[in-house]
């Protein structure tokens, strides 16, 4: 199943890895969809004309231990890039647990896999990841696209794809403009001459579609989220910053410094999360003792502040001492 998986080139400070590349896509017949799921409609309008909705994120912790900053620091990405697996038939659930279990050997990592009912981020898109060459790695977040069967099952995936786009460009304030913040693996790879891959064109032309429709997809799921933001700034489990008020009476505010941690009654500082509820719960990691972190965000919560150390991660202020920037 898993053995067409390409290699990518890691970020700049891994860039002495090296491997023969996969080219994920060539040039294809078109993919006529059956008759029973679309006729002759663009995908766009199959999506809206079935009513064909998004699925949620789901945010679990990848194996990934590199916490990799971007070119311009942590939590600042320039846009996102667009993969397809080159797996056919293989889930996003198939996909997350390969890239887990094999991402030492293969030495490639994305942020988020898609199918057609499901999105699953896997690392923090704070942080840069092993995807497409080093100069791309260090500017974008990266997401890629399971091969489907049907053309309905594509129409579903494209939906979520578009959607896990426009969440992650709306979250860090970037516009959605075609070739800068939002990008093919096949455009880095002419942009920046470190991979050969060619993703998506290919499998989007099977069935049909373009990255410029694509695009205008992203484009109509940001144009909702601005429409729906009446709570603007608030954090949540899905890692978007900003100034605002929680349910459950949790302030957010803007706190861009260092915290240097410690915790004296145990070997690591707990760490903790927030719903979009505001409730609290505990993570399943932490954080080394007499170690420094970048926080871009801090929540006043029962009485103590947290600082933002990751995507949806707050160490309390009883084990961080902040400095402002």
């Amino acid at each position: 199943m898993f053995s067409n998986k390409k290699f990518i080139a890691s970020l700049a400070i891994a860039a002495s890895l090296t491997g023969a590349g996969f080219v994920a896509t060539n040039q294809v017949a078109p993919q006529i969809f059956a008759a029973q799921e679309v006729g002759a409609e663009p995908v766009n309008d199959y999506i809206a004309n079935q009513g064909i909705q998004p699925v949620s994120i789901q945010f679990r912790e990848g194996t990934f231990d590199q916490w990799i900053p971007y070119e311009n620091g942590v939590g600042k990405p320039e846009g996102i890039v667009i993969h397809e697996t080159a797996t056919p038939g293989a889930t996003a659930e198939n996909e997350v647990s390969y890239f887990n279990n094999n991402w030492p050997t293969i030495q490639t990592y994305v942020h988020a896999f898609v199918d057609a009912t499901s999105i699953i981020n896997i690392h923090s898109a704070d942080y840069g990841v092993w995807g497409a060459g080093p100069t791309a790695n260090a500017k974008y977040i990266q997401v890629e696209l399971c091969e489907v069967n049907t053309g309905d099952e594509f129409a579903r995936s494209v939906a979520n794809d578009a959607y896990y786009a426009a969440f992650r460009l709306h979250q860090y304030g970037l516009p959605v403009e075609y070739g800068k913040t939002i990008v093919s693996h096949d455009q880095t790879s002419r942009m920046y001459g470190e991979t050969n891959h060619t993703d998506p064109t290919g499998y989007f032309a099977k069935w049909g579609y373009s990255m410029e429709e694509f695009v205008a997809l992203v484009q109509k799921y940001y144009n909702q989220m601005d429409s729906s933001n009446t709570n603007s700034g608030s954090t949540n489990n899905n890692g978007s910053t900003g100034t605002g008020t929680n349910n459950g009476g949790v302030s957010s505010n803007a706190s861009e410094g260092t915290v240097k941690v410690n915790n004296s009654g145990s070997f690591a500082v707990p760490l903790v999360a927030f719903s979009n509820n505001g409730s609290m719960s505990k993570s399943n990691r932490g954080l080394a003792n007499n170690s420094d972190w970048y926080t871009d965000q801090s929540k006043d919560y029962n009485g103590h502040k947290y600082y933002r150390v990751s995507t949806n991660e707050w160490v309390m202020d009883t084990y961080a001492q902040f400095t402002a920037k």
